[in-house]
């Protein structure tokens, strides 16, 4: 794709983190059973619920360019999935493995918060109203998703071992 325009850049970033929220769906069952924190288990399924309503706004986005919905690869995510999936692979005490869960949930809070800021402002410059509010509406839940794992890592992050 050519990207000559920023009409061009907005839909090419929105195809990428179309295909990012699609991988996160497939990516947090595996999250969520591998936490042993009841609450972390939770966070992860709430956001699940939430990612899949990601998806759907991404949809209504793509109305606005007058253009099909169209995935993809998002290598960032790709890769940010494999890291937490080797991580995930290391042995660990459960509440080191949380606070490892945690980590690499914000590291995929904070690619996506970082991505919908900028497809926000862009829909915002080409006049986008519907693609911006559907975006808005997802960077809110994603920050909102990097507060909550905040504030259970406080409780996660204490409960495991320091080693000193």
């Amino acid at each position: 794709m050519s990207l000559d325009t920023l009409e061009d850049a907005f839909y090419d970033e929105l195809c990428d983190v179309y295909h990012a929220e699609k991988q996160l769906v497939k990516a947090l069952p595996k999250l969520a059973k591998k936490a042993s924190n009841e609450t972390l288990v939770a966070a992860f399924e709430a956001h699940l619920a939430e990612t899949e309503e990601h998806v759907a706004r991404c949809e209504q986005a793509f109305e606005d360019t007058g253009k099909a919905p169209k995935a993809k690869k998002c290598e960032a995510m790709a890769g940010l999935i494999e890291e937490t999936k080797s991580m995930m692979d290391e042995e660990a005490e459960p509440e080191v493995m949380d606070a490892v869960l945690i980590g690499c949930a914000q590291k995929v809070e904070h690619y996506e918060i970082a991505t919908y800021g900028t497809l926000c402002t862009w829909a915002d410059l080409l006049g986008y109203k519907n693609a911006k509010k559907a975006l808005a509406a997802n960077l809110d839940q994603e920050e909102k998703a990097d507060k909550k794992l905040t504030a259970i890592s406080k409780k996660v992050n204490q409960a495991a071992p320091s080693g000193k």
